[in-house]
């Protein structure tokens, strides 16, 4: 008769949680998220792409809202800190401008365009969130437009943009574009990308 000691470790450790990378999970639930927007999105398919158990979810989360909540935080993170190093390269406001509009023409293009911007997907679901949930996607968007109004201010006092314009209603402008082009590429790739930025850019001068 086999002792207890030489039972399989498995039968012992049955119920131990699952150890996984939270960097990793999250970046998977993101895709989803981008792909089909929150309500859209299923624990079913979430966890397909995690390559969780529903249990699994919701034992490290507690559920799909908190999960979005820890999706949109890290995405928000990621791309502000992948703008800001492009913009670092650059040492006048209205070049800090056409990249940050090169950035989202980047960004719309091919497979990454396709599954879409989280913040602009999730302007779209505003009405049918939370209080919670739209008051963070309201927020993403008001921090955008004030980035927006704080390059074309540096742009006027050095003098790469012109003192004349509204800062305010350019820089609602530039966020139109910039989020515009996200929405074309869930579709396609933006038309004549490349001419729109420098059409654009002339509204600085």
């Amino acid at each position: 008769m086999s002792s207890e000691k030489n039972l399989p470790k498995l039968t012992r450790e049955r119920g131990r949680p699952r150890v996984f990378d939270m960097d990793e999970v999250l970046d998977k639930a993101m895709i989803v998220f981008r792909q089909k927007g929150y309500h859209a999105s299923s624990i079913s398919d979430l966890g397909d792409a995690m390559s969780l158990t529903a249990g699994s979810i919701y034992k490290a989360f507690s559920d799909k809202r908190t999960l979005f909540l820890r999706v949109f935080e890290r995405y928000i993170a990621i791309r502000n800190a992948d703008l800001r190093n492009r913009l670092q390269r650059f040492s006048d406001g209205k070049s800090k401008i056409e990249e940050l509009l090169q950035f989202y023409l980047d960004s719309a293009v091919e497979i990454e365009g396709r599954r879409g911007c989280l913040v602009v997907g999730s302007t779209v679901e505003l009405q049918t969130l939370d209080e919670e949930l739209s008051d963070l996607v309201r927020q993403a968007v008001a921090r955008n437009q004030s980035f927006l109004i704080s390059l074309i201010a540096e742009g006027q006092n050095d003098g790469s943009v012109s003192s004349e314009l509204d800062a305010e209603t350019a820089a609602g402008l530039l966020l139109c574009v910039a989020f515009g082009m996200r929405v074309v590429g869930k579709i396609q790739d933006v038309t004549n990308g490349e001419k729109t930025i420098k059409m654009v850019m002339k509204v600085l001068e």
